[in-house]
């Protein structure tokens, strides 16, 4: 991600917020295995503001697409209220191997964080949290096929555990998936924020990134 400029991927911007177009392979937050992150450029997105933005959720690092982050403090409060109350819409976009039973439907299955010594991973436990996630088919070939969830919960790895239970596993994903040598198939496509009370949510799309638009394309994409 070297030679990055974060302001191209602006989608979305206001007084409050800043949406972002996150290209894959970028994580949200810095850590030990993450050298580089989108920590490192929100000076640049600062856009003469005192306040450093700041990211309301995350995408995981080899997710592409809308990323929310608030403008100052109070949008900060403002947009942690709206996720805690599950009113942000999420639609996200995937490439999955096979097809599900249902054109639509919804997934309502539990997601447990299990620890061992090669890491930790997320499986389906109706011991654990909460998650619900509902799908939708926009295309298929019998083999592959493009479907939108949309989360109702925000669980780590949710979609990509949900999408496995389904019988659709995800293409490039090399933990929960299959084809993992593949970039991973799934893509934040749109956001929509409730965020001021009398005008209309604010919505945003992030076009698809060149990685996933063979596959798109095939499917009716156009």
């Amino acid at each position: 991600m070297s030679g990055l400029d974060p302001t191209a991927l602006v989608l979305h911007q206001d007084s409050c917020l800043l949406v972002l177009n996150k290209p894959a392979g970028l994580a949200v937050h810095a850590g030990p295995k993450t050298p580089e992150s989108l920590e490192m450029h929100l000076e640049a997105l600062r856009f003469g503001n005192r306040f450093l933005p700041q990211p309301a959720h995350r995408l995981d690092r080899d997710t592409s697409g809308c990323l929310l982050l608030g403008r100052h403090e109070k949008a900060m409060r403002r947009l942690g209220q709206l996720f805690a109350d599950h009113r942000v819409v999420k639609t996200y976009w995937a490439i999955v191997q096979g097809k599900p039973p249902e054109p639509r439907g919804r997934i309502d299955l539990g997601l447990l964080k299990i620890n061992s010594r090669q890491g930790w991973h997320m499986e389906p436990n109706a011991a654990g949290q909460p998650a619900r996630t509902d799908y939708e088919l926009l295309g298929s070939n019998g083999t592959i096929s493009w479907l939108a969830f949309r989360p109702h919960t925000g669980r780590t790895h949710q979609i990509r555990v949900h999408a496995a239970s389904l019988g659709c596993p995800l293409l490039g994903d090399a933990q929960y998936g299959v084809n993992g040598a593949l970039p991973m198939q799934l893509h934040a496509r749109k956001l929509s924020i409730p965020y001021h009370a009398e005008k209309a949510a604010v919505q945003v799309e992030a076009p698809p990134p060149d990685h996933m638009l063979e596959n798109l394309r095939a499917l009716g994409f156009n």
